[in-house]
């Protein structure tokens, strides 16, 4: 079985104390939110006791990442009044559980939500605490997500992560008033470590479940501790892979696909050719995904 933790070299760029500022991203050249909402009040629970700081990098690729996350919050971009649909989707980048790839899986998914009409919501949730300079021995049994440094020492991050999704699903349901959405027009989707963020939330405690979700690339399965099962509640599902995903198995999403279908649920899988993990080989039918997502939101009627 393949590792989900996938190591990343960084080029530090900044480090600050707390979390990173609107004007932050801004400076890595991703465009900034209109509100930073906080998940919760005070200090996230499970997480009082983590001190250390935030931090925005690039990866050699030029790819701006955001590290050890403790406060975790929704970056809110809205969609242009005229386009606006009443719809939101939460999106959960990936990155191992070690960083929060922004760009390509975060700010930029947000701006093509909103060509469509849907008010966005990038979720930074809480990741495993990384100190380039103490990186930590795992101990005999580790499990996968736990943490080995400080105040996160023994902690399941995973848990931790996928409750901040289904903390920002109750959130934004409870703010849709403000923010002129139907209670029942709330989605999430997320891609490899956001993909679990994402499933973890459909499986979860019925009040922090989305309307609709479209799990990228994500890790199902017994191995990865979300046994692929569906909730009682329908929820359509938009679920997409590449054949050749060096990092996670395309069965994970072909096995979370047909226990969908095993429930009657409604759902759409695309399991394309070329593309591997994160869809980083060009060509294939994955650099055009989103353009699946626009279809299959307007099929489910959720961009009128």
């Amino acid at each position: 079985m393949k590792h989900l933790f996938i190591p990343i070299i960084l080029i530090l760029m900044t480090a600050l104390t707390g979390e990173l500022k609107a004007q932050d991203l801004q400076s890595f050249g991703l465009t900034a939110p209109e509100r930073v909402i906080p998940l919760y009040e005070g200090p996230a629970p499970g997480s009082e006791s983590w001190d250390w700081n935030e931090i925005m990098a690039v990866n050699p690729a030029g790819m701006p990442m955001v590290r050890n996350v403790v406060r975790p919050v929704l970056l809110y971009y809205p969609a242009p009044e005229e386009k606006a649909a009443g719809t939101a989707m939460i999106v959960a980048p990936g990155g191992g559980f070690q960083v929060l790839m922004m760009s390509y899986e975060g700010v930029d998914i947000a701006l093509r939500l909103n060509e469509m009409g849907v008010h966005a919501f990038v979720l930074k949730y809480r990741l495993i605490h990384a100190d380039p300079d103490n990186p930590g021995k795992r101990p005999e049994g580790y499990k996968r997500g736990m943490g080995l440094l400080g105040a996160q020492d023994g902690q399941n991050v995973l848990e931790l992560a996928a409750a901040d999704g289904q903390q920002a699903v109750r959130l934004v349901r409870e703010l849709a008033g403000e923010f002129s959405l139907a209670e029942d027009r709330i989605g999430i989707m997320g891609f490899s470590a956001g993909g679990y963020v994402t499933v973890a939330t459909l499986m979860g405690p019925e009040e922090g479940r989305p309307s609709f979700a479209a799990p990228i690339y994500a890790p199902t399965g017994e191995d990865w501790g979300l046994p692929n099962k569906a909730p009682e509640n329908v929820i359509p599902l938009f679920i997409a892979t590449a054949a050749d995903d060096q990092v996670i198995p395309w069965t994970c999403s072909m096995n979370l696909f047909t226990a969908w279908m095993d429930a009657g649920y409604p759902a759409e899988l695309h399991v394309f050719q070329t593309g591997r993990h994160a869809f980083v080989d060009k060509g294939g039918g994955g650099d055009n995904f989103m353009d699946r997502i626009e279809e299959w939101l307007s099929v489910n009627g959720l961009l009128k």
